[in-house]
Formats: structure tokens, sequence, C-alpha cells
């Protein structure tokens, strides 16, 4: 497909369709402006013809009635006429059925039993609207409710926009991504909700086939909803939010599935007010000198008008005025709930017994009192669960209604005493001038007295405490009395279950001359808790001694390990190799280990390579290290076998002083003639050998560490070495990790070598460091073994 471009427009052209833009747009608005005249004036006339049918007047006295009854009730005149058509009996009634009004909450609260429950149904509403906290969480408390009642399966809000549009503000029952691409509604004919909004009445879409043929639908296919009602919602001057509910069964609503919707549209309303901040009402006709009574009242009460229905039912009330502790479920408080409704600053009393209370106060004149209830209050961000009772008294046409707190003495005593066993304390007062006494059944308990013991005066107390303690409790109880200054003195007392740690303090309560006149104190018992400190102290002192005796045991242990251990400060050659060692203590605990090398020249001039780790740390261990070492070299001077030494040491360790020592030992004997390396070990981790450029662990000979069993076997193993050729002997410090298996370690440490360790100029110091970069938990001896390569060079020159 392709297309053409349009010509260029002039300018010329660009201002006339501006213009025009400009006239189709006002007569846009116009055609609006008229559109809601035309259905206001047609809701006022259906409202004049029924106050004409019900009292018969003529049309200007029903115009008259109107506007005076929307005056007395704080509302627009629309807002009169909804009201008036609402009171209207439903369509659906049978015809033989007696007029009815639509019911209001007063007339549902009062329905005898065996009638419609929607008080309850509506009791229930209001109290959870309280929670809600946003336009979509009311939607989803509707669906919570009006699923079992109507068999809603879906709930929208939708709120009209000031340019006429529709913005979805709440839902519930429905899929986010439908939600999405329905947020926002243009202002199109055959919207069901802005058609409810224009026209103020709800619409009933029962038939899904009529229905999609008149209306634009929500939901593809739109048999995923066969009947669905909309309703306005009042939250204003004019209807600006309806509340859609639907159904995937099909069929009409049911009479009082109608009535309880339009009853939740009205109850819904109150909360809308609320997000938005506004207030819905004024003062009314309450001077400003009755608030101004009410703000010097003390409690909680307000004074309410009701707001009756065009048949004289009660649908809510208006507050008119408030004390400064009245409260709303919102946290309003005082004159901040002037000219709010009750069904709005209280949701929950639709339905409840307290409404039907407030009803019968207005048409008896005889004042109502409920049920005490439980009702929780914050004190000091700390919240306080007290008993209330709500009363109620006509006052002219209104309700004079106070909340009444309950706190007895009996809560506060038992409060008191549980506080006193709990801290294990007692109160105590002294009256100086009648020289009455008051003490708390728990300062006797605290003191080590009996119950029926005569209370002590405030100068014999220092002869209840031990005689160490009597001088400070009287010079303070003294300086007290004569001058007024508190105290806090601890001290003891010798009681049947032995010396008791005790705490007083006090203070005085001093008369306008500045002198004492009552004492107030308490005494708390401190026993466990100085128990527990002197407890503490003297683990402190035991530990501090131990750490003292273990520094010092480190101390010998490393001077022993040093003078046992004599480290060379730079590499050194033997029997044609290059040796360098390295030992690093363990950075943890306070101990040293048994770690150990040897690298030494044999009579025959071969050499003897050892490195040892002897199991545990400290004296103990650097001794068997001692041991180990210096009879294996002798073994093998004297002509033993790598195999035979081993087996000896063995049974060196089985019958030392502890049979429980173990060790590992890695053993080779080399000979420069042959350059072959004879080997064995006793359960030590694998040599390293790298030979030109490769990294591979030898395979390990048999071999028990020593210590382990009475009848080892051990093998050994040789090796030849090549010019250039590096060995790595080491201790299990260098690969072991906590929580690592050896495998990983040993994966480490070629990968490691392969970095920093190939080659002449691999530098021991920097493969430790890459290695032990963390903190070292266990002793770390390497001991470094390369065949020069200059060597191959010189069997080259020197064959024929």
């Amino acid at each position: 497909m392709t297309s053409e471009p349009l010509p260029p427009m002039d300018s010329h052209t660009s201002a006339e369709l501006a213009a025009l833009a400009k006239v189709v747009a006002r007569q846009r608005a116009e055609m609006e402006r008229l559109r809601d005249l035309a259905a206001t004036s047609a809701v006022l006339e259906r409202a004049k013809g029924v106050l004409m049918a019900v009292t018969g007047c003529p049309p200007d006295s029903a115009h008259e009635e109107l506007l005076q009854r929307a005056k007395d009730g704080h509302r627009t005149l629309l807002e009169q006429c909804w009201l008036t058509l609402g009171a209207l009996p439903p369509k659906e009634r049978p015809a033989p059925a007696p007029p009815a009004t639509a019911p209001s909450v007063g007339s549902w609260a009062g329905a005898p039993a065996g009638t419609l429950d929607l008080a309850d149904v509506l009791g229930h509403i209001g109290r959870d609207l309280v929670r809600v906290g946003s336009p979509h969480e009311l939607a989803g408390c509707l669906l919570d409710h009006l699923g079992p009642e109507v068999d809603a399966d879906a709930v929208m809000l939708y709120e009209r926009q000031p340019e006429g549009g529709l913005s979805l503000i709440g839902y519930a029952g429905i899929d986010p991504t439908l939600a999405a691409q329905w947020r926002h509604v243009p202002p199109v004919t055959g919207m069901p909700a802005l058609d409810v909004l224009r026209s103020g009445e709800p619409r009933w879409l029962e038939n899904a086939a009529l229905d999609g043929a008149r209306y634009l639908l929500i939901g593809a296919p739109t048999e995923r909803w066969l009947s669905r009602a909309w309703l306005p919602v009042p939250t204003g001057d004019t209807a600006r939010v309806a509340l859609g509910v639907l159904r995937r069964r099909d069929g009409p609503f049911a009479p009082r599935e109608r009535e309880l919707l339009r009853a939740v549209a009205r109850l819904c309303a109150g909360r809308l007010r609320a997000f938005d901040g506004r207030q819905d009402g004024t003062a009314g006709g309450v001077s400003g000198t009755v608030q101004a009574v009410f703000d010097a009242l003390p409690g909680a009460v307000i004074l309410l008008t009701p707001l009756r229905s065009a048949a004289g039912e009660v649908e809510d009330y208006r507050i008119e005025a408030a004390t400064p502790e009245a409260v709303d479920v919102f946290g309003r408080t005082g004159r901040d709930m002037v000219g709010r409704h009750i069904l709005e600053s209280y949701p929950s009393v639709a339905g409840e017994p307290l409404w039907q209370g407030y009803l019968q106060a207005l048409d008896t004149g005889e004042p109502f009192e409920g049920e005490p209830f439980a009702y929780q209050d914050v004190v000091g961000e700390v919240p306080v669960t007290a008993t209330y009772t709500v009363r109620a008294a006509r006052l002219g046409d209104g309700l004079v209604v106070s909340w009444l707190r309950h706190d007895p003495t009996e809560r506060q005593e038992q409060r008191l005493a549980d506080v006193q066993r709990l801290g294990n304390l007692g109160w105590a007062n002294w009256n100086l001038i009648t020289q009455e006494i008051s003490w708390a059944t728990q300062t006797y308990a605290v003191l080590g007295l009996r119950p029926g013991h005569r209370p002590a005066r405030l100068e014999q107390l220092p002869e209840l405490v031990l005689p160490d303690d009597k001088g400070p409790l009287a010079h303070a109880i003294a300086g007290l009395v004569a001058h007024g200054r508190p105290f806090d003195v601890p001290f003891r007392t010798e009681t049947s279950e032995g010396v008791r740690h005790l705490r007083m303090v006090a203070e005085a309560v001093m008369a306008p001359d500045g002198t004492p006149v009552e004492v107030h104190g308490f005494v708390q018992d401190l026993t466990a808790q100085r128990s527990a400190e002197l407890a503490l102290v003297e683990s402190e002192r035991a530990m501090l001694l131990q750490r003292g005796i273990l520094q010092a045991e480190r101390a010998l242990a490393a001077r022993l390990q040093h003078a046992l251990l004599p480290l060379p400060d730079k590499p050194r050659q033997l029997a044609g190799l290059r040796v360098e060692v390295a030992y690093l203590p363990s950075q943890t605990g306070i101990h040293v280990g048994g770690d150990w090398f040897s690298a030494v020249e044999l009579p025959d001039c071969d050499a003897l390579f050892v490195v040892g780790d002897v199991a545990g740390h400290g004296i103990d261990a650097v001794a068997t290290m001692a041991q180990l070492r210096f009879t294996a070299k002798g073994m093998v001077s004297t002509g033993s076998s790598l195999t035979g030494a081993l087996a000896r040491l063995n049974q060196l360790l089985l019958h030392s002083r502890d049979s429980q020592t173990t060790a590992t030992m890695f053993l080779a004997r080399y000979n420069p003639d042959r350059r072959v390396l004879a080997w064995a070990q006793a359960g030590h981790p694998p040599p390293l050998l790298v030979r030109r450029g490769e990294v591979r662990f030898l395979t390990r000979p048999l071999g028990m560490l020593l210590g382990a069993t009475s009848a080892p076997v051990y093998e050994s193993l040789e090796l030849r070495l090549e010019p250039g050729d590096r060995l790595l002997l080491y201790t299990d410090g260098l690969v072991e990790r906590p929580g690592e298996g050896l495998d990983a370690g040993f994966a480490r440490l070629a990968e490691a070598v392969r970095t920093h360790g190939c080659g002449e100029s691999g530098s021991l110091d920097a493969l430790l460091a890459t290695l032990l970069a963390d903190e070292r938990r266990d002793d770390v001896c390497v001991l470094d073994i390369r065949m020069p390569a200059e060597e191959a060079r010189d069997a080259e020159d020197g064959a024929p």
C-alpha cells in the first residue's frame, strides 16, 4: 500500500482551520452545558411531580418545598431532588404491596425480625470502610461484601474529570491489563458510567444482547459479565463518582439487591469525601456560641442534627459542635469534626444497636445509654485499652452524644501491685505532720519483714540495715527531713534467707514555706542484680588470669620453637638444589603450632628434606615437633630407610607421654649423582611439581599418619628431577579453609602457582601473599625446592 503526500497548506488555510476548531470546541462545550441543564431540569421536574402526587400541592408549591428541604438539610437542590426520587417505591415490587419509601439506614436498623436484613449488611460494610485508605481499597472492600449479597464478580469506581471524561480510580475483580486499557475514558456517548453521572440515576444493564447494542460495554468478550449495574455516588453538589457492579450471571437485579446497591452508593459518599479532604457541610444554624460552650466542656461530647429523607426517615446526622476531646475514627478532633456526617466520621455505626438508640432518643425523648465497650486509645504513642459507654440525649431537634470512660480504682491498684511485684519493689509514705505511715504489702516482703509488722518510722530505718551501711542511710534521711534533699542510697539488710542488697529512693513534699511535710519513696531488692554483678567481676578476673597464663605459654613456646627451628634468612644451595623455606604462624588464638621442616646435607652428600605437622598447639606440640624432627634426622643419617624411619617414628608417638598425639610427615632423600628424589609420607598433603609450565600434584604412596595405628604400612616412590623443575612441600595450613573441602584448596594452590610460580623468577613471597590474603587460622610451613635450569646447558656443553 502506498500513499501520496498531502499538499502543503499556506498560513491562511492554517488560520482558518484553527478558527474552525475553536468554533467546534465552543459548540461542543455549549452542547454539554445544555445537556447537563436538560438532565438537571428533568430531575427537578420529576421530583416536583412526586411531591405533587403525594401532597396534592401545585407546581410552584412543590418547587418551594424542594428548595426549603434542601436548605434545611444543607444540600443542593439537585441532591434533594435525588433524595426525593429515591423515596419512590421500587418498580419491581408487586402492585398490591403498600407504598413504601426507599429504606434508609435508620429504617433498616429498626426492621422487625424476619424481614430484610440490609441493616446488618450495611453495618458490616460501614465497619470495614473505616480501615480503607484509598478508592482502590474501597473497591476491594465493596467486592468482599457485595459478592455474597448480589453475586458481584467485579467492582469499578469511575470519577468524572474536568474535561468531561472518566478516570478509573478504583477496581476489584478486574484484570490489571483490562483496567489499564479502560483507565481513561473520553467523553463519548454510550458509556453507562458517564450516562449515570449525567442523569444522576442508576442504570440496570440486565440483558447482555440489548445492552451491547445500546452501550459501550467494558470487557471483551462482552459476555464476560452478563449483567451490570451503574449507580451515582453523591460526593458533592453533583455526582462525580460512578459505582459499577459487574456480574457473570445474567438476569435482573432483585428489588432487595437494588435497594442494597443504592444504600451502598450513599454510604460510600462520606468515605470518598474523606479521601478528598473536603467537608460536605457547615455548622448550619448552630451559632458560634454553642461551639464556644463545647470548647469549654470536659470529656468527649458532640451535638448532632438529624438529616432526614423526603419521607422523614433519618438517613444520617451532621456534627454541629464537638468538644476538644472528641475524636472520630480518622483522628479528627474537636472543631475539625464540625460539619461532617456521622456515617463519614463513624461508618461502623450503620446497622449497630447504637444507631437504633439514637433514633429511640430522638423519638421518645428518653436518654439512651449503650452497652459498655472496649476501645484502644493512644496515650503518648502507647496504645491503652479502656472501657467506654455512649450516652445520647435529645436537645431540641438534635442529639447530644457523649462518651464516658470507665477506669475503676481497682484496676489502677492492681496495675500498681503488678508493677511492684515484677520490679521487686515496694512504696512507702511518711506524713511528717500527722506521723501517719503507709506501706505497700510488697515493702514488707522486700525488707524481709512480716506483713503484720508495724511499719518503721523514717528515722528508724537505719536500725534495719547492717552496721556498715547505717551511717550513709541515716545521713541521707537527715538531709531529706531537714532540707528536703532527695536521695538514692544502697544498703544491705540481714534476713532469714541471708543478706539482701537493697536500694531506697525518696523525696519530700514541701510546704509553701519550704518545710518538708511528707516523704514519698520506695525500696527495691537488687540482690539478684548484685549477685550477677559480683559473678561477672569474678568471671572477668578469672578470664584475665587465664589469658595471662596463655600469653606466657605462647611466648615460651614461640621462643622454644625459634630455638629448635631456626629459619634461614635467604635461600640456600643444598646438593645442587636451590632451597627456600617459609614459616608463617597462625594469626588467631594465642598458641604456636607444631609445624616444622628439615633441609640438611647427609654424610654421603645426599640431601634430606622433611616437612611435618603435629596435631595441636602449645608447648606440648613444640616438644613433640622437636622430638620427631631430630629423631627423623638421626635415623636417616645412620642408614635407616625412609619407610623404616616412619615406622619407628609411629611407634615413638604411640609410646610417648601423650599416646593420643598424631602427626603428618613428608620424608625425602635426594641423590645428586642420579638426580633422584626418593620419598615417603605419613598422611601428609601431596607435593606439587612444576615442570615445563605444567603444574600437577604427585600421587602419594601408602602411608597412615603417625600415631594413628600400631601396624601401619608405609611405601616409598622415586622422582627423577629435571633441570628447571620446582617442587613445593607444605603443611595443610596452606590449603585448608573453614567450611571448604581440600579439593578446593588444592585447586586454589595449583592456580596460584600457575600465576605466580612458573619459571625461575617465581617468587615464594608473592605466591604466599596470594594464597594467604585472609586471616590465617593455622600455621603454614613451605619448602620450595628448585633444580637450576643451567645444568641442562652444562650437560649439552659436555656432550661428545
